[in-house]
């Protein structure tokens, strides 16, 4: 792919794992994270990977960044939206607070950035936006309403803004990853570790992974490279969930 390619999130879990598949097919990438440890090390691991730090929920950042990228390495020809936060609790107990900081990163974030890299997409009248989402914005989960809302809703706008778009040229699409061993997933798990996400829980009407294991971050950067490679050039505002199964795509 000809251009940058700008992921946000880049820091650890699929982020990092979506930098480096661009970066391996040859890509330049721009990682983004608002803490610099984790790009700064990918960057230092990869010639291809340039560090960068921005907060998704702050517009002036997001603005400064993508600026810097365009001047810096080149035009944004992919971006992919991956920064995201987990609170969870039953709503009756979630604070103001917490609902806040689900949306300000993940809708916000992805509201903010696909902004910016928009104006300079049209004007070139090429690109590409995908999305990292989750299956919790298409299904019910128990202790996770304000962070399915949080997905729902940068999911019902990546579509959106695929649909105004769409006159440019510019695709933009979604991947929308279940149960993935990531340090998010980790810090979820009880005692029974993975066993017990793979297995289900019908107490809380979860179901378990068909498939039997869990995503690896590699599974999802996989078709986040397909839906922004020329391979997807007739595919946009799609909602391509990479789960197992889990969702029995409800």
């Amino acid at each position: 792919m000809e251009g940058i390619a700008f992921v946000t999130g880049a820091g650890q879990g699929i982020g990092r794992a979506v930098a480096l598949a661009f970066a391996e097919a040859g890509t330049r990438v721009a990682a983004v994270d608002r803490e610099p440890k984790g790009v700064e090390r990918l960057a230092e691991e990869h010639d291809g990977i340039t560090a960068y730090v921005a907060d998704v929920s702050v517009s002036s950042e997001v603005e400064g960044v993508v600026e810097a990228v365009e001047l810096g390495l080149g035009p944004i020809a992919a971006l992919a939206n991956v920064a995201g936060v987990l609170r969870t609790g039953a709503v009756v107990d979630f604070s103001d607070a917490d609902w806040a900081a689900l949306f300000d990163v993940n809708a916000g974030g992805v509201f903010r950035t696909s902004r910016a890299v928009a104006r300079r997409m049209t004007r070139r009248r090429a690109g590409v936006i995908v999305t990292v989402s989750s299956n919790a914005a298409g299904i019910p989960r128990a202790g996770m309403a304000a962070y399915a809302a949080s997905k729902a809703a940068s999911t019902a706008f990546t579509k959106s803004l695929g649909l105004e778009l769409a006159p440019y040229g510019i695709r933009c699409n979604v991947v929308a990853p279940g149960s993935t061993d990531t340090p998010m997933q980790r810090s979820l798990w009880a005692e029974d570790g993975p066993a017990a996400v793979i297995a289900g829980d019908p107490a809380s009407f979860r179901t378990g992974i068909p498939l039997g294991r869990l995503a690896e971050p590699s599974d999802v950067a996989d078709a986040v490279l397909f839906l922004a490679s020329e391979r997807a050039r007739h595919i946009t505002m799609h909602d391509l969930y990479v789960d197992g199964g889990a969702t029995l795509r409800a």
